[in-house]
């Protein structure tokens, strides 16, 4: 269960609370691994990917990263994901409250990780990241937020896994 008292304290970088946001249609709340992570890119190619469909589903999207807004804005232009709705938490707070731990070396270094995490950077051909924009040990995950209340979620028990988002959105919008 989420406080209510977070969401309506939680605002976004043009003054929105999550509470509010809530109350005029589903959020996609989606807690990012650091910008250097080669899963937090892939979560942002999946979000620009279905960003119509989210759209089209009413359902606002609200990023949560660990950076300053100025440098999260430059990350989200540069995957399709220009003015998206975002949260700045730089100390995790907002992570914490959500229940989203730190990782063990298993969710962080695990084969599956070290697997998915050489296939990503090969399909991208772009260059692994040589610096933490964030907590390197933060887990992600995502929760749909309606009227105020949690009604879907995704905890990240490693940080390769990949949420369906699909299926979030169909379940948001029906």
């Amino acid at each position: 269960m989420i406080n209510s008292e977070i969401l309506e304290t939680t605002l976004t970088q043009d003054g929105h609370s999550v509470l509010d946001l809530s109350l005029k249609g589903p959020v996609l709340l989606t807690f990012l691994r650091h910008f250097g992570c080669v899963f937090c890119r892939e979560a942002l190619h999946d979000l620009a990917d279905r960003k119509k469909k989210i759209d089209d589903a009413n359902i606002t999207l609200v990023l949560v990263h660990m950076s300053d807004n100025k440098l999260a804005e430059e990350y989200f232009v540069n995957y399709n994901l220009p003015g998206v709705q975002h949260i700045s938490d730089p100390n995790c707070e907002l992570y914490a409250s959500f229940g989203l731990s730190k990782g063990g070396p298993s969710q962080l270094l695990g084969l599956k990780n070290l697997i998915r995490g050489f296939d990503l950077t090969l399909k991208s051909k772009s260059k692994p990241a040589l610096r933490f924009i964030g907590d390197g040990f933060q887990m992600p995950g995502i929760f749909m937020i309606s009227n105020g209340n949690m009604v879907d979620r995704f905890i990240h028990l490693s940080a390769a896994d990949r949420p369906n988002y699909d299926e979030m959105i169909q379940k948001a919008s029906s």
